[in-house]
């Protein structure tokens, strides 16, 4: 079995306005060394061994579910042997 770590993220050229009022609310907190908020999303998945490849069937759950690959970004950790 595998764990999967998958991040979605917002495009860089893609505005934040979650990550703004976070920012904005941190500095009204006097938090003013945070310079930039970004808001993402993490998902952890156990996925079975088959006769697939893992990198495959991962790209496949993130271009067509988990992220909207116009407006996003993911990247993905891979951990194996996962016990149950």
């Amino acid at each position: 079995m595998y764990k999967v770590k998958v991040y979605v993220t917002l495009r860089e050229s893609v505005l934040d306005p979650q990550g703004t009022a976070v920012k904005n609310s941190l500095h009204s907190m006097n938090y003013r060394e945070v310079t930039d908020v970004r808001i993402g999303k993490y998902m952890e998945l156990v996925i079975e061994k088959s006769d697939r490849d893992i990198e495959e069937v991962i790209h496949e759950l993130c271009t067509r579910l988990l992220a909207n690959t116009v407006i996003e970004d993911y990247r993905y950790e891979i951990e194996e042997s996962v016990a149950q």
